[in-house]
């Protein structure tokens, strides 16, 4: 069972990102999964929860081969807890506002950003410049516009949501997309030093903070604070 007066703060605020994301709650009202294609990212999350429970391998939908590592837990207690907070079984759709300590967002972010996030980089065809964006992902309407509004709000940036309707899903995926400076202002923040994290997407924002600017214009996507 997670102690939640022994696990950091920082770490719990991670991994409640984690689980928004990359995790659910198992409709018994007592198991919490979380699933990642890193073992050793879920053996780092297992330590921070203090538990002891056996990782295992799993397949995705259609899908016979189990390549991804698969965390399950039992604690009704820790379960009530994130229900309390505002994640909900099924949450792909009906995931909405939660109620996240402002002073741990930037844990809470990164643990989103590590489940159904990237930080994506290619080269400009026009002016062969290397550029970069930050994306997450997500089903669930309410959740986006607010995560949207929250780090537009914490870190003075602007950032666009995009909505997209694919043939082979029912519902439309949205995404909201931060342009080159305002993800390194925000991943600048959120990946710091000796934070909990997923090594791989730990060492993209490094490589994106060392990349250097050659933007001039700057306007309207950072110190924009939202009213």
């Amino acid at each position: 069972m997670v102690d939640l007066k022994s696990v950091k703060p920082q770490h719990l605020w991670y991994i409640v990102g984690l689980i928004a994301t990359d995790g659910n709650l198992s409709n018994d009202g007592r198991h919490i999964n979380i699933t990642s294609k890193n073992i050793e990212h879920l053996l780092d999350v297992k330590k921070a929860l203090g538990l002891n429970n056996k990782i295992t391998k799993k397949s995705r939908v259609k899908s016979k081969e189990k390549i991804y590592s698969f965390l399950q837990f039992c604690d009704v207690k820790f379960y009530r807890y994130l229900l309390n907070i505002g994640l909900t079984q099924r949450k792909s759709l009906t995931l909405g506002k939660l109620k996240i300590d402002n002073e741990f967002l930037v844990d809470f972010l990164r643990g989103v950003i590590d489940g159904d996030g990237s930080i994506s980089t290619w080269i400009h065809n026009s002016n062969k410049n290397r550029q970069w964006s930050l994306r997450i992902a997500s089903a669930a309407p309410v959740f986006i516009n607010w995560l949207k509004e929250e780090i537009e709000s914490y870190f003075s940036v602007r950032g666009k949501l995009y909505c997209q309707k694919y043939l082979n899903k029912k519902n439309p995926i949205y995404t909201l997309k931060f342009g080159k400076l305002p993800t390194k202002v925000i991943i600048e923040k959120i990946y710091y030093k000796g934070a909990l994290s997923l090594e791989r997407k730990n060492k993209q924002h490094l490589r994106c903070l060392q990349d250097k600017n050659k933007m001039v214009n700057y306007k309207n996507v950072i110190n924009a604070r939202v009213a």
